[in-house]
């Protein structure tokens, strides 16, 4: 697997490539382009690769690429750094139940604000800086992700619900503005929806990817992280595993906070058509590409079955 590239080492890790070993890669790259061509892969954007500028850079050349060699790349992106300094300039704390944002009805002005439009348009003015077309999108642009109030089960008494403000759960994807935009842009998604009296929900990003992925039957979903993957009890990465063994690990209580939202979306879009779910490390130069269109990859496969 790739290590981590501290910024400081990078100038001396630049070994000079001859020309064939450049062949060579390319060549290794060509069997998953044939395969992947004219696939939907959905990519939730977070963590370090938002804010490292040159993982960033990485990140939208990753993304421009694969869209050049024929994949149609959905990119929904968080915004948790983001939200979290603002609030920090404003006097709140930010504050979670179960990985999920608590949101009351300033928070959430504030939570849009970044959203859907500092985060997004520098997404966009990334991806198309690098040579894509991308159009930023929310939730509420047609109204094509409609959700309602999310209620939390306590984990400790699963009869208890937990109101948690202006958080959402989805309700329903309309692909049919994806669809639109899929075949020259790049569509990049805010994870906002709208409620039926045209409530603004905030919705885990992760959650939103994830039903995206499922509403396009899309080939592969894709979720960057500050970690290596999924870990097992002793720290180590595992790969190539299953929903059942998943289910097992949060029973166990091996995974949990944070990692919850991210596994659940996994774990639903592997269970509703889409091939294959990938939690791969963002802080990895490249991860994209070092997933999708090589053997050795980045983080960890979770298959369908």
């Amino acid at each position: 697997m790739a290590g981590i590239v501290s910024p400081s080492l990078r100038p001396a890790m630049s070994p000079t490539i001859t020309p064939q070993a450049k062949a060579g890669i390319l060549a290794e790259a060509l069997p998953y382009i044939q395969k992947f061509h004219g696939k939907t892969i959905v990519v939730k954007y977070g963590g370090n690769a938002m804010t490292d500028e040159h993982l960033k850079q990485c990140f939208a050349r990753d993304v421009v690429l694969l869209k050049l060699v024929g994949m149609n790349v959905v990119v929904v992106h968080g915004g948790g750094p983001q939200i979290e300094n603002l609030l920090a300039r404003v006097g709140k704390k930010g504050e979670f139940v179960q990985g999920m944002r608590v949101t009351d009805a300033e928070t959430m002005e504030l939570v849009e604000m970044v959203l859907g439009g500092q985060v997004n348009k520098d997404v966009v003015n990334l991806v198309n800086q690098a040579g894509g077309k991308a159009v930023g999108l929310t939730g509420k642009d047609g109204s094509f992700i409609r959700a309602k109030k999310l209620l939390m089960k306590n984990k400790d008494n699963p009869d208890d619900l937990i109101d948690i403000g202006q958080v959402g759960d989805i309700v329903s994807i309309d692909p049919a503005l994806i669809s639109l935009l899929g075949g020259a842009f790049i569509p990049v998604i805010a994870p906002i929806g709208v409620g039926e009296e045209g409530e603004t929900y905030n919705i885990n990003a992760d959650v939103v990817a994830g039903k995206i992925a499922e509403v396009l039957c899309a080939e592969k979903l894709v979720l960057l992280t500050n970690t290596p993957g999924v870990l097992d009890e002793q720290g180590q990465l595992l790969t190539g595993i299953t929903p059942a063994q998943i289910d097992d690990m949060v029973a166990s209580g091996t995974l949990s906070g944070g990692m919850l939202p991210k596994i659940g979306s996994a774990l639903d879009a592997a269970r509703n058509g889409v091939k294959s779910v990938h939690i791969i490390d963002g802080r990895v130069e490249h991860a994209l590409l070092l997933e999708i269109l090589t053997n050795e990859g980045v983080g960890t496969l979770i298959k369908s079955r």
